[in-house]
């Protein structure tokens, strides 16, 4: 039988868990003719989530668990579930619930028809306030008129992945991660399907707006180029528009005698210039410090704990 493996990344998420897995348990008793991996990736919880996953796998061998030796965030608890899943088809979902297991059937019928990236798309978000819902709309139509790649909106980690689309990821090894993005990148054959998205089953989100940006900030920076292009189109627009500005003050000097103001003038031409090159350098800055972060090569993580195996010594070992 064909094995399907669901990719939870954990973080502090112990009030839920018995609630996911419940769903997941009545979910895979309808799919009688597949072997179900349930792969936990716990980022560094500070709570009891490690405890109360290790409690399920006594009671569920079906379960595993990648421990990592700290909180590296989503992006890369991730990462580190496509490296350790089994599965020939990986599903990926938040441990909040406000991803329905009950999905998971659907995206599993698909997939047998060929499909090998089963996406799910927002059509419905409870529990978001409206500006929440207007930045993201905002952003993901920036995105869409600034990359080449097709980044789908309202279409997040909730998908269903062939093995053939987890082992290309696998490849992608760079530290400054947006996987929404490289799920376009890599290609394959899509299929979208909707739903509605709940309101978390309990806990907190930790998702807070400067997480949001930063996330938003690697999206840009690692599909598109244009905030460097509009830096260099806002400077050439700029210069065009001081030279015309100089000949218009020549040619009333010239002729007419008029007296050319000076602090006042001078200063906000200064500042405005000046704020204009912080923001080109800002820009530049950005693209640069990501380009520091990878030349580092460092690995993207290190494990902790893998099913009650040590592994931090086995990383060790490959670095010496």
């Amino acid at each position: 039988m064909k094995l399907i493996t669901i990719l939870v990344p954990a973080y502090n998420e112990e009030k839920v868990l018995d609630m996911l897995y419940e769903r997941i348990s009545n979910v895979a008793y309808e799919l009688p003719g597949y072997n179900i991996e349930i792969l936990f990736i716990n980022d560094g919880s500070s709570d009891h989530t490690l405890n109360t996953i290790k409690s399920l796998r006594e009671f569920d061998r079906r379960i595993s668990y990648v421990d990592l030796s700290r909180n590296y965030g989503k992006e890369t608890a991730m990462a580190a579930g496509f490296d350790y899943a089994k599965g020939d088809a990986v599903i990926i979902m938040d441990a909040d619930l406000q991803h329905p297991p009950e999905l998971i059937p659907e995206m599993i019928k698909y997939w047998e028809l060929g499909y090998e990236d089963v996406y799910a798309k927002r059509i419905k978000r409870e529990g978001e306030n409206w500006l929440k819902k207007f930045t993201s709309k905002k952003y993901y139509q920036f995105l869409q008129k600034t990359t080449r790649i097709h980044i789908l909106p309202d279409a997040g980690d909730f998908r269903l992945l062939d093995r053939r689309c987890v082992d290309a990821l696998k490849l992608l090894r760079e530290s400054q991660r947006y996987t929404k993005g490289m799920y376009s990148w890599i290609g394959f054959n899509k299929k979208e399907i909707e739903y509605e998205a709940a309101p978390r089953a309990g806990g907190d989100t930790k998702w807070s707006y400067s997480n949001l940006i930063e996330l938003a900030l690697e999206g840009i920076t690692s599909f598109t180029t244009f905030p460097l292009r509009l830096s260099s189109i806002m400077g050439f627009i700029i210069s065009i528009l001081s030279f015309i500005y100089l000949l218009v003050i020549i040619f009333q000097t010239l002729l007419f005698g008029t007296n050319v103001s000076g602090y006042p003038s001078l200063m906000v031409v200064i500042l405005f210039l000046g704020g204009i090159q912080l923001i080109s350098l800002g820009i530049i800055g950005e693209y640069l410090g990501r380009i520091f972060n990878e030349t580092k090569n460092r690995p993207l993580y290190f494990v902790e704990e893998y099913n009650n195996q040590k592994e931090l010594k086995q990383y060790e070992k490959r670095l010496s």
